[in-house]
């Protein structure tokens, strides 16, 4: 399944995308626990299959599974229910797969050429930070630039969102733990991320985590290795690298990190990012008014965002 959050007359709802029509999880399972002759039909299915994905998550595989047949009987019966079920993707704005995570946990240094070209050596363990959920932003939204800097920079991240709760997970588990997958642009404001030693601040600014298109279900992917990933800012590619190339992979990430604390269903993990972010150009390109940042990962999908400046 491809899942998104989608908004029309102001309500915010999980749905999965299906040949670019946008199907509403919890009233296709509605529609389809009623015509099953289901007392209680509302309650069971905001119980099993939730109006909203951070909640869906929470469900584990069974929930995915039920959406997946809710899925499959509302395309068979697509005027059963009373309530819009079905909408064409133009009559709906697209939101990020994920509203609210309890945790954004990002890696840095994780790809091997990328730290080779630094002149850095391979880490032991992976160097991580955070962002928060105020960053979030939907594949259909504006990167707000606020003028509280000028180098406003991309970086391309192959993303994780957890699946189940974990805590001590062995890597030949790890995999069983994971939802699915997504991509996220680390948009970082430079400046401010180097003022100090730690790098919180120039992460978390309002809007700096544009994350999408949508997310791929896990068993979509299988295994997450091996896939391309490129990024490129008004067409000119900026970034390009493939997901073999890291230092810790997603079994050895969700393994370390379990370790650490308990990750719980809808907690995100962004992977790192490759070389070529503008920072580190010579010399350095940053971010502008009206740029556009694409990012395309293989089996995933395309992530576009446009720069857009905050006046004062």
């Amino acid at each position: 399944m491809k899942l998104v959050n989608y908004t029309v007359n102001g309500n915010t709802r999980a749905a999965a995308i299906v040949d670019e029509k946008v199907i509403d999880l919890n009233y296709a399972y509605q529609a389809q626990l009623k015509a099953e002759g289901k007392y209680r039909y509302e309650e069971i299915a905001h119980a099993f299959v939730p109006s909203i994905t951070d909640e869906l998550f929470q469900g584990g595989k069974e929930s995915l599974q039920l959406a997946q047949g809710a899925i499959d009987f509302i395309l068979e019966n697509p005027n059963s229910f009373d309530k819009q079920v079905i909408y064409n993707r133009d009559e709906v704005k697209i939101e990020a797969p994920v509203q609210r995570p309890g945790k954004i946990i990002c890696v840095g240094h994780n790809f091997r050429k990328h730290i080779q070209e630094m002149g850095r050596e391979i880490p032991s363990n992976p160097v991580i930070f955070a962002k928060f959920a105020n960053t979030i932003l939907g594949p259909e939204d504006d990167i707000p630039f606020y003028p509280i800097s000028e180098q406003l920079d991309y970086e391309m991240e192959f993303t994780f969102v957890i699946g189940k709760q974990a805590r001590n997970v062995s890597e030949a588990d790890a995999l069983d733990y994971v939802a699915g997958y997504t991509i996220t642009n680390d948009v970082t404001y430079r400046d401010i991320q180097r003022r100090t030693l730690q790098w919180l601040q120039g992460k978390t600014v309002d809007g700096s985590a544009p994350m999408g298109p949508h997310l791929v279900t896990a068993d979509e992917i299988g295994d997450p290795s091996g896939l391309d990933m490129v990024l490129k800012v008004n067409g000119e590619v900026r970034q390009s690298t493939n997901t073999d190339d890291f230092v810790f992979d997603v079994p050895k990430l969700v393994s370390f990190l379990s370790g650490l604390m308990t990750l719980e269903p809808g907690d995100v993990v962004l992977t790192g990012t490759p070389g070529g972010v503008g920072v580190a150009m010579d010399p350095p390109q940053f971010l502008k008014d009206g740029d556009v940042v694409t990012i395309e990962i293989e089996k995933i999908g395309t992530l576009e965002n446009k720069v857009s400046a905050v006046k004062e």
